[in-house]
């Protein structure tokens, strides 16, 4: 009996999940941003690339991770999660606690999704203000011709402050 190699399928490449961590640090820099984390994962949570620029605080990796985490772990971006849960502290406690703390949620976490507008994954993205974290990630996945979910950063997103 002859050997098969078995391979095993992803949700999201590591050529794709580059393109978009590379987009996102571009769109930094372009926009004068501060240095970002970059977390993006798999449909199944897994981490398929991650990049931190210099200047990074240490807890920067823990937050992209989380934000992306926690979009997946809700099946919605983070700012519709912050926006949904701004009045149920015990919920969102409740969801750090069943996510082992890697539930963070505020902008910067933004699903992926194909041409189907099936979730494939997740970016998370931090270092600067949420909403220009969440930029990134948004104009990040649509560089690598996919969908991000929210489509559209946040009206404002250059006006927000650390």
């Amino acid at each position: 009996m002859a050997e098969h190699l078995i391979s095993l399928h992803s949700s999201l490449d590591l050529t794709t999940a580059t393109r978009i961590t590379d987009a996102a640090l571009k769109l930094r820099t372009q926009h004068q941003l501060l240095p970002l984390a970059i977390a993006v994962l798999d449909a199944g949570g897994n981490l398929v690339s991650f990049r931190r620029e210099d200047g990074c605080g240490v807890l920067r990796f823990d937050i992209a991770l989380g934000k992306a985490w926690g979009a997946l772990g809700m099946g919605m971006a983070t700012r519709q999660i912050r926006d949904r849960l701004a009045n149920r502290p015990t919920f969102q406690g409740a969801l750090a606690a069943a996510s082992g703390g890697r539930f963070i949620p505020t902008p910067g976490g933004v699903l992926i999704l194909n041409g189907q507008h099936i979730a494939i994954g997740a970016v998370g993205i931090s270092g600067d203000a949420s909403d220009k974290d969440e930029f990134c990630a948004i104009e990040a996945i649509k560089s690598a011709s996919l969908l991000p979910e929210p489509p559209e950063a946040a009206p404002d997103w250059n006006g927000a402050a650390l």
